[in-house]
């Protein structure tokens, strides 16, 4: 597997790819998904009759302040797990509020404003991701090695199908796209603090043999760039790895 850095600009066949849209496979109707910065509002859905399970990503909550009625009838009840750091709210059927709210501690010093709405739906999670978080994360991975050598690291995990810290790994359903004999299917997209990667699969629908050029796929913002088999007879398929500057690959 060869890396090497290319500057060329990007041939028609790439940039086929990046009108290719990301198709995100939807939760379960109990699970809920949240992105918040410290100090945000979170709005979720809470059971009315069954518990509500918040779970912080890469962290954990430390405390929770919250304003009591006086009357347990009519109050909701907040139950800090501290193996795992969740926390479980659970609504009493006299509950007469159509909503809750508490402010959540981490301990790692992040407050967030949580307010729901209480739902007569069966057991919730809330997992709560803080983008902050991450970033760290991927930067202290980048900051390893020296910039190419941490995009190479990013190939071989790409191409072994790892996670990777701090990464938002996205797998795309698109559709492909075709120019010429060349159809080309965006997979993966991996993104980090500094780094991007990108999976891309690439098929000959042409009847005669296609030679592909890791300089026909790159862009002045590539770093590093690696084909699984660089010459297709018809009808084969290959992967393609691709790694730039976060920001320099574009978002779909």
């Amino acid at each position: 597997m060869a890396y090497r850095r290319k500057t060329r600009a990007w041939s028609l066949a790439l940039c086929a790819s990046t009108v290719l849209a990301f198709s995100g496979s939807g939760a379960q109707a109990a699970d809920q998904f949240k992105q918040a910065a410290d100090g945000a509002s979170i709005e979720c859905a809470v059971s009315a009759r069954e518990l509500t399970r918040f779970a912080l990503v890469d962290d954990q909550f430390a405390s929770v302040a919250k304003i009591s009625t006086g009357t347990p009838y009519n109050d909701f009840a907040v139950t800090n797990e501290p193996l795992r750091g969740d926390i479980y709210v659970s609504v009493p059927e006299t509950f007469a509020a159509r909503s809750i709210s508490f402010f959540a501690t981490t301990k790692k010093g992040f407050v967030y404003k949580v307010s729901c709405q209480v739902e007569p739906v069966p057991a919730v999670q809330v997992f709560i991701t803080n983008p902050a978080i991450a970033t760290n994360k991927a930067a202290g991975w980048e900051r390893e090695t020296p910039l190419e050598t941490s995009a190479v690291r990013l190939i071989q995990a790409m191409a072994n199908d790892r996670t990777v810290d701090g990464f938002e790994v996205r797998q795309s359903s698109a559709l492909p796209a075709r120019v010429g004999d060349l159809e080309v299917q965006l997979i993966a997209d991996y993104r980090g603090s500094a780094l991007a990667g990108r999976v891309i699969r690439l098929a000959n629908r042409g009847r005669k043999p296609l030679t592909l050029a890791e300089a026909d796929l790159a862009s002045s913002q590539t770093l590093a760039i690696s084909i699984a088999q660089p010459t297709l007879q018809s009808g084969e398929s290959t992967v393609a790895f691709i790694v730039g500057s976060n920001g320099g690959l574009g978002h779909d």
